[in-house]
């Protein structure tokens, strides 16, 4: 039997779907019926039992004691898909108080280290200084580079910059994982230099909205911006393990919500209309931030954050942008 798209989307091994859809089908087998019908052994069957009323498709059977009986799949499907939500919350909770405590650490290490090449960190000012020690770094990784680049779009001279350093990398078999925002994928450019990365074994992914750009290489150096409103102020670069640690986990929380690259992005919301952009538009604008801030926010010009509230309000038959919000809301897109 092969495992749909639907049920691996909500955690269930093939084993657990085939027990599942059986007992659908005849709801009074037990173990030893269900292992000879699906040539699993009991202790695999009891296993998959297990699971399937920890996710709440079986429940007791009231007809029947001491055998179970399959939930209806809407029903069962709604609950996982309630748990799904709840954790995805969870996660962007975590995630925030990541990029708040990330924004707090490089203020402090700012603040802490005015000269160069001190206690373990180094300031970069300047492209040519910063490319020099990107450099010295990728050709000395070993395992895996871990790297976020916010803001849509990349200019063509960072791509040309970074495709040799990654092409060598790649060649020695060093694990490159990149985040981009999802406005990445509409520059051109962009979205075919990450393909090219991932035709060459890389990992990318894409999500609404990022944490500052960041580099971590083999989980020992980083290298992030001293200002990350005005990249141009130069780079940080440190080995202080604390902080170091700190960005690789605000990096695995953000990766954990991201889609990979070449993957079907699209959310149950998406599917009646509503692009992930456009739910990350609502959110922040909903939270009262202004049309700059938030196409700052999502790397996408202001004229396209207008042009895609404008679409929304029509969609919403919304007369404004507080009626959508509420309108939003009550489809559950927020």
């Amino acid at each position: 039997m092969q495992k749909t798209a639907g049920l691996e989307a909500l955690g269930l091994s093939l084993a657990e779907e085939a027990v599942y859809r059986s007992l659908l089908r005849q709801s009074s087998e037990g173990v030893g019926e269900l292992s000879a019908r699906l040539a699993l052994s009991e202790v695999e069957v009891g296993e998959c039992l297990d699971r399937l009323v920890d996710l709440g498709l079986l429940q007791p059977s009231r007809d029947r004691p001491g055998l179970l009986r399959a939930v209806s799949p809407e029903m069962g499907f709604e609950i996982i898909l309630r748990r799904h939500e709840a954790e995805l919350i969870r996660r962007q909770q975590e995630l925030a108080r990541g990029k708040e405590a990330m924004a707090r650490t490089l203020a402090a290490f700012a603040e802490e280290r005015q000269d160069t090449d001190t206690g373990g960190g180094e300031q970069l000012i300047g492209l040519d200084a910063i490319q020099r020690r990107l450099e010295s770094l990728t050709r000395g990784l070993e395992q895996e580079c871990l790297a976020i680049e916010p803001g849509g779009a990349q200019s063509q001279a960072s791509l040309d910059a970074a495709r040799p350093l990654d092409e060598s990398a790649l060649g020695r078999g060093v694990q490159l994982l990149t985040i981009y925002q999802d406005s990445a994928r509409n520059d051109p450019a962009t979205y075919a230099y990450a393909r090219w990365v991932s035709d060459l074994g890389g990992q990318v992914r894409t999500c609404p909205e990022t944490p500052p750009r960041l580099l971590v290489f083999d989980r020992r150096v980083a290298v992030v911006p001293i200002d990350p409103a005005n990249t141009r102020r130069g780079a940080l670069c440190t080995s202080a393990p604390g902080i170091v640690a700190s960005l690789v986990s605000l990096f695995e929380q953000t990766w954990e919500t991201a889609v990979p690259l070449g993957a079907d992005h699209r959310s149950s919301a998406e599917e009646e209309g509503l692009s992930s952009a456009e739910r990350g538009l609502l959110k922040l604008l909903a939270s009262g931030m202004t049309d700059e801030a938030a196409g700052k926010r999502l790397g996408v010009s202001v004229r396209t954050v207008r042009r895609q509230m404008a679409a929304l309000m029509e969609r919403l038959d919304a007369t404004s942008r507080f009626e959508a919000g509420l309108k939003a809301a009550q489809r559950g897109w927020l």
